[in-house]
């Protein structure tokens, strides 16, 4: 497990289970919200996001924590292992929102700098619908490119803490 892609919905917890998958595993974590998005939520243009992400793919040990569908498919040729936190939308929805309440008029640590949290119709029903729009693409996505690579797949809290704490018992020294 060096090259790890962590995915999954909105609110599902990618962020934090990145940096502490990073910490187990002493390997750099990066998150692509913060690599994608420019201070007042501006986008970078096509061909600057995809050498953005072949750079970031293109080392030896990594951790990618972001959905950004379209570069999935390059991401998921070059790592070793996926993680899908496949949480409940009822729970992702309350950790967006507490999320909101959390970063108020401010970025969190894995957003780019002068992107404030914010929360806006749109996003809540991506989150809402990601069960029904997005996760039957990446399920696809995953049937066609993950064959070789290791995935897990995590569906709770709970599930995580478990995944966490049996690979820190298992981590040699």
């Amino acid at each position: 497990m060096k090259r790890v892609l962590v995915i999954g919905p909105g609110g599902a917890g990618k962020s934090t289970f990145a940096r502490q998958l990073g910490e187990a595993l002493d390997i750099e974590v990066s998150h692509l919200d913060s690599a994608y998005w420019r201070s007042g939520w501006s986008k970078p243009s096509e061909d600057e996001w995809l050498r953005t992400v072949t750079q970031l793919v293109s080392g030896d040990a990594w951790i990618l924590d972001g959905n950004f569908g379209g570069t999935l498919g390059l991401r998921l040729r070059h790592c070793d292992t996926i993680v899908f936190l496949d949480m409940s939308r009822l729970l992702c929805l309350w950790r967006v929102l507490k999320r909101r309440l959390l970063y108020r008029n401010r970025s969190r640590p894995d957003m780019a700098e002068g992107c404030n949290e914010k929360l806006d119709l749109d996003f809540i029903l991506w989150v809402w619908n990601y069960s029904h729009r997005s996760r039957p693409k990446v399920i696809k996505l995953l049937s066609e490119q993950a064959e070789g690579k290791q995935v897990v797949w995590l569906h709770s809290p709970r599930e995580v803490r478990k995944f966490l704490r049996l690979l820190a018992t298992d981590k040699p020294g």
